[in-house]
């Protein structure tokens, strides 16, 4: 068994441990009106935007989402989120020292030793969720669960989803696709990005995503055939009907978004298989980008 594929297996179990963790009294978790903004790298942005998203819409307070390259320095929050599996990418450490002494910061990792501890004022030590694979799939579910159960979500029923979409076999047509494209509203947008992502760096394979109501607009040119188009979350627009007519297969689970994730990072492990590649290990990927700035 390849790592991913146990990490994937591992993610019920480690959801119900990530709520115990938000519960605990002076985690640093944003609080009820305050102003927030979320960052992280790769699939840690994904996830931030997801987040960002589902604080927002329950009314707690404004939130923003942004790779850690791009956030804007001039701008101002009462809280700083950063997701770090690594705890070591460059940007993010060069992002919380220059907001030191504006507001503080909690960081999510997997690591808690490295220099992200000592750069934010809280940390929430997941590093039971911590990951062999290059590929991220259990840290980043955790850390969104983390997230997702300081909003007082549920987690129970979550981690029963994923567990019963772990046992579902992968139809034959999703490991032949030609190309995938992952669509989703709100919250479920970042997921569908981070879906898309999880299968060019496991797979190698042509994927796209967009939020559920710009795939109209120009991307639906490509469904053809042997490609799937992915819903995250109800299809409450008749996207289906719009897809039939070009011969690609509508993909879409009633499940929460989160827990429909793990069948793209079960069919991602899966299919990497079938090329003869190493999920574990995908071309030109490390765990952390490190930059020396000192050679630039």
């Amino acid at each position: 068994m390849s790592f991913i594929a146990e990490e994937i297996a591992r993610q019920p179990g480690a959801w119900l441990e990530a709520a115990a963790v938000a519960a605990a009294p002076g985690n640093g978790l944003p609080r009820p009106g305050e102003r927030v903004a979320v960052v992280g790298c790769g699939t840690s942005w994904f996830m931030a935007e997801a987040y960002a998203l589902l604080r927002e819409g329950r009314g707690l307070g404004e939130t923003d989402s942004f790779a850690a390259s791009e956030f804007p320095r001039t701008r101002a929050y009462d809280r700083l989120v950063v997701i770090t599996r690594s705890g070591t990418t460059t940007e993010v450490l060069e992002l919380l020292d220059r907001r030191r002494g504006r507001y503080p910061a909690v960081a999510l990792t997997a690591d808690t030793a490295t220099p992200v501890v000592n750069a934010a004022e809280h940390v929430l030590d997941l590093s039971f969720a911590d990951e062999r694979s290059v590929v991220q799939t259990l840290f980043a579910t955790t850390a969104l669960t983390a997230l997702r159960a300081g909003l007082g979500e549920e987690v129970q029923p979550l981690a029963e989803a994923a567990g019963a979409v772990l046992a579902e076999p992968l139809p034959e047509e999703w490991l032949t696709a030609e190309q995938i494209t992952f669509l989703g509203r709100g919250w479920a947008h970042g997921i569908a990005r981070e879906a898309a992502l999880k299968m060019r760096e496991a797979t190698q394979g042509w994927t796209e995503a967009y939020p559920s109501m710009e795939y109209r607009h120009g991307p639906i040119a490509i469904a053809a055939p042997g490609r799937l188009v992915w819903h995250f979350g109800p299809d409450h627009d008749r996207l289906r009907e719009d897809v039939a007519p070009t011969g690609a297969h509508f993909v879409n689970h009633p499940e929460d978004p989160q827990a429909d994730l793990v069948r793209v990072q079960r069919l991602a492990g899966a299919t990497a298989a079938r090329k003869g590649l190493d999920p574990d290990r995908p071309r030109a990927l490390t765990r952390s980008v490190v930059l020396d700035r000192a050679a630039s």
